[in-house]
């Protein structure tokens, strides 16, 4: 299972590795996106990060942060995301996190995880089209 329930995400926050999130997919400007949230520890607060990023549509491609970015304000920093809070305080950047992009309390990942998330959805999408 690859979900963490609430205390083991906190801990992961706590000791010092990030969790993240996949989203699914959007549109942006009639182009096929992608979203996931991630809450990452740096300088003893917890930033939330909101990334959209082209949708290959590759069931082999899981390194999320490596794909061409949508999001405007984030082009300067590759990877990064948007970043939406910060929080000294790991319980309360989830909070944060899933209130400002409606994530689901139980679908935290830990970091590096969406990617295989990804893949699944692209996977489903495929099985889904390719039904009689």
């Amino acid at each position: 299972m690859r979900y963490l329930t609430r205390q083991f995400a906190i801990g992961a926050l706590r000791r010092g590795n990030g969790i993240e999130q996949f989203l699914g997919g959007v549109e942006i400007s009639g182009e096929r996106a992608i979203r996931w949230v991630a809450i990452s520890p740096m300088n003893r607060q917890y930033r939330v990060s909101l990334h959209t990023v082209q949708d290959p549509d590759d069931e082999r491609v899981g390194d999320l942060p490596n794909l061409l970015s949508l999001d405007p304000t984030d082009e300067a920093y590759v990877g990064e995301g948007r970043e939406l809070a910060r929080s000294g305080d790991a319980e309360e950047a989830m909070a944060l996190a899933e209130h400002l992009t409606d994530a689901d309390p139980q679908r935290w990942v830990n970091h590096a995880v969406a990617g295989e998330e990804y893949m699944d959805y692209v996977r489903s999408r495929r099985s889904t089209t390719q039904a009689p």
